[in-house]
């Protein structure tokens, strides 16, 4: 592995000859003193005076090459702000680094597994511009942060900056030594760029990662002692199966604000004793986790019965760690169907782990009887959700026209019940698990 070095107040890009391609680009002309000192002094990115402002730039005599990286790296900040807060603005990012980077309350999370067992130094392997290495070295760790990408390492290097427990090397997971580090933390890649150069495809297969998930278990062994695993905490697709998972970890879905972003396996002391999977789910009222251990229900062990007062939505990272016979117990539910992951019952339970719906009306799906049913309600304002039917929403609305029957509002759920298909017409619980 190869050192990124730094100067004094500003960072250099010491690794090899990087191919001039917009990648470069955008990030080369910044990692030298004018173009960063130019960054530095922009401002807050404007995207309708960017055209304005790069204009004036090159009036002032500043390279061209130059103000482009710099209007670049100026959007990629205001973008970035979403994902990092205030810091994203002293970070540099490649447009693909930053779609993949991880998000700064995710990333805590995941520090602060490795804070709370004691650890004092991590190797981030794949660190990608630098996100997951930020929030261990803020937690006080001693961070060894590397990538095989020698463009990534740079703009890594820069990020890490504030960091002075935190170094960068241009290397790859499979050149690193386990005993250099107490732990890991391990990103695989999981994307091809097609030779055409168009948009890199998504890869599922936990085999086709670089490293592969069998590097990554063995590399686990490696780190630990005595036939147990070391800590070792590796981030995967959320699409994972779970058949393909790793032994003798917990792996956890984390969904943020709705959207399940990843999945994470934790070797060694990382993973909670017994668990087998677990949910972090994190809204604006904060973290809340489901966990299933071995000795817990298996995942489709959920009474089946007729539709209740109330429906409920799990979250996806929920479904994903096949956590629905825990939520069915914790909400006092049973599912519509056993081929549908809609939970129903009488009780109107306040969760973190589902969207919550009081049900109005239940009648088989037929468009002449919901085009009547809506007209004599005065329904014209609908939301609309489906599982497990062909019918496509905004297909159904454009036939339904609702906004002519009134201003009511309304869900319909689309799902299927004892095997027919039918039409739930409800009301979301508010925020507090009110109906």
């Amino acid at each position: 592995m190869r050192a990124i070095r730094a100067g004094r107040s500003w960072w250099i890009y010491a690794g090899d000859a990087v191919s001039d391609d917009a990648r470069a680009r955008s990030v080369l002309p910044v990692l030298q003193p004018e173009g960063w000192a130019l960054l530095q002094g922009l401002g807050e990115y404007d995207e309708s005076r960017a055209l304005s402002i790069g204009e004036r730039l090159r009036a002032e005599g500043h390279d061209p090459a130059t103000v482009a990286a710099v209007l670049t790296q100026a959007r990629l900040r205001a973008r970035a702000r979403e994902k990092f807060g205030e810091r994203a603005c002293a970070m540099l990012f490649t447009e693909d680094g930053l779609e993949q980077s991880t998000r700064q309350e995710i990333a805590t999370q995941h520090a602060e597994r490795f804070r709370r067992v004691g650890l004092t130094s991590v190797a981030d392997l794949g660190c990608g511009i630098g996100g997951d290495a930020m929030a261990l070295a803020s937690r006080g760790l001693r961070v060894q942060a590397a990538d095989r990408d020698e463009l990534t390492a740079a703009v890594a290097a820069v990020n890490l900056r504030p960091f002075p427990t935190a170094r960068v090397l241009c290397g790859s997971a499979e050149d690193h030594d386990p005993s250099a580090t107490d732990g890991i933390w391990l990103d695989p890649a999981r994307r091809r760029v097609r030779r055409d150069g168009a948009r890199a495809r998504r890869v599922h297969d936990p085999e086709a990662y670089e490293p592969p998930l069998s590097f990554v278990t063995a590399l686990a062994s490696r780190l630990g002692s005595d036939g147990a695993d070391g800590p070792l905490g590796v981030k995967l697709s959320p699409a994972i199966d779970r058949a393909a998972l790793p032994e003798r970890t917990e792996t956890q879905w984390t969904s943020w604000h709705g959207q399940v972003l990843e999945a994470t396996s934790w070797f060694g002391p990382l993973a909670e004793p017994g668990i087998l999977t677990s949910a972090l789910v994190i809204d604006r009222a904060g973290t809340h986790q489901l966990s299933r251990s071995a000795t817990d229900p298996a995942p489709d062990d959920v009474p089946v019965g007729a539709i209740g007062a109330h429906l409920y939505e799990p979250d996806g990272a929920v479904l994903r760690a096949g956590l629905l016979a825990a939520l069915a117990t914790q909400l006092h539910a049973r599912t519509v169907d056993p081929t549908i992951a809609y939970l129903t019952g009488e009780e109107l339970v306040a969760t973190p782990f589902a969207r919550g719906f009081a049900v109005h009306d239940v009648m088989p799906f037929s468009l002449k009887a919901l085009t009547s049913y809506l007209r004599h309600h005065r329904i014209g304002v609908l939301e609309i959700k489906k599982r497990g039917t062909a019918v496509e929403p905004e297909e159904l609305r454009r036939k339904l026209r609702p906004r002519r029957f009134g201003d009511g509002s309304a869900t319909l759920i689309l799902t299927r019940a004892a095997g027919e298909q039918v039409v739930i017409v409800a009301q979301p619980h508010d925020a507090k698990g009110a109906a």
